[in-house]
């Protein structure tokens, strides 16, 4: 068992609800059930799964700290780059701002509020959010922030059937449900769910249909090898294809290109829990009480948002992209106002963009359609040729 705090009796009788419900899953699916719909339960079965529960999940009270938690002044250097996308959009009506999956709503606080110093603040920021308690906590923290431009924020329930504007998913694409896969002599093998007197376990089932061919076309040639492919990803990129008349999507998660994700020596494969700032391997433990997530093949996003007519405007590190848009200078601004806030401000900067921290680990990639200008996030260290 792993090493990890004890969940409350309440947390346990929940996690026990939807691993009741889990297990009818798996009964009805003749005893095995493909790992994708078990993370997908895990993490959004409506009242029980990780992201519809009531449990703080951000910041450092939760289980993990996400960029915007850290500093405001992720928000304000993404602003420049939002704002840019957005003067591109020559349209009318206005372009939208759009934040798929806010987590607390501190970007989105941060960000009207510097959208709002540059001037440049958009008619309507909207957010789609499913976990109507995440919705509750988003609109808390901007009325508490920036009370005054809460009116422009609306939350939305599906992708929009058409859209222009900029859209921003931080920490969204890496815990979208994911097939696990193998990589075995006998051949291909999806990975699945299954019942024993212990509890849940692996077992495999030879892979098929979509799933077999993604696995067919990626760079593993030796077995065994274990890891992940996202079909899910896929799908929501190329949805934008579909919806996106003008704008651009700034996608920032953690993840590699095809060739270092599905490399000989990560064949061990990427999927990790995270529980109160721990992050974990133990995938069936307590269901619904750890996130749990994926490093994202950026080659995929690519390749899914070029296929559906997008156009691949950068890819770059967090570190790259960030210090682009202006980080350094926000940092020095905050440095001359001292004080215990600007310590603060150097050390969450550090973790960032430090090489060992989230400045390399992070990527940020923008696909869009109809914006003509070399954005500035990406004026040096473009990285779209390693793709």
């Amino acid at each position: 068992m792993p090493n990890l705090p004890e969940p409350s009796d309440d947390a346990k009788a929940a996690s026990r609800e939807l691993s009741a419900c889990i297990t009818a899953a798996i009964l009805n699916a003749s005893g095995w059930l493909p790992f994708v719909d078990y993370m997908d339960m895990a993490l959004h079965l409506p009242g029980l799964g990780y992201y519809a529960g009531g449990s703080l999940k951000f910041g450092a009270a939760g289980d993990f700290v996400t960029a915007p938690e850290l500093t405001p002044l992720f928000g304000q250097a993404l602003a420049p780059q939002v704002a840019q996308i957005l003067d591109a959009c020559a349209v009318s009506p206005a372009p939208t701002l759009l934040e798929v999956g806010a987590g607390s709503g501190r970007l989105a606080a941060d960000l009207l509020l510097a959208l709002e110093g540059l001037d440049r603040l958009p008619e309507r920021y909207a957010i789609l959010e499913l976990s109507g308690e995440l919705r509750a906590r988003q609109q808390q923290t901007i009325a508490a922030a920036a009370p005054h431009l809460a009116p422009r924020v609306v939350w939305l329930d599906a992708l929009p059937e058409h859209f222009t504007g900029c859209v921003i998913a931080n920490e969204l694409l890496d815990a979208l449900p994911t097939h696990a896969v193998a990589w075995r002599e006998a051949g291909l093998m999806e990975r699945g769910v299954v019942m024993t007197d212990a509890g849940f376990d692996w077992a495999e089932r030879p892979a098929h249909g979509a799933l077999a061919a993604a696995m067919a076309s990626l760079p593993v040639d030796t077995a065994p090898f274990v890891s992940e492919v996202s079909l899910a990803t896929r799908h929501w990129v190329s949805e934008w294809g579909h919806r996106l008349v003008q704008g651009a999507l700034l996608l920032i998660d953690y993840g590699l290109p095809r060739h270092e994700l599905y490399h000989p020596q990560r064949n061990q494969g990427t999927l990790r829990c995270h529980y109160r700032q721990r992050a974990h391997d133990h995938l069936f433990w307590w269901p619904g009480l750890s996130d749990i997530t994926s490093h994202v093949d950026f080659t995929a996003v690519a390749e899914a948002g070029f296929d559906a007519g997008l156009d691949v405007l950068g890819y770059t590190s967090q570190s790259s992209f960030l210090i682009n848009c202006g980080l350094g200078e926000l940092l020095m601004a905050r440095q001359a106002a001292g004080g215990e806030q600007a310590l603060r401000a150097n050390g969450a900067v550090q973790t960032l963009i430090a090489p060992g921290e989230m400045g390399e680990l992070f990527k940020v990639i923008a696909l869009g359609r109809g914006v003509d200008v070399p954005l500035l996030g990406f004026a040096r260290g473009d990285r779209r040729h390693a793709l």
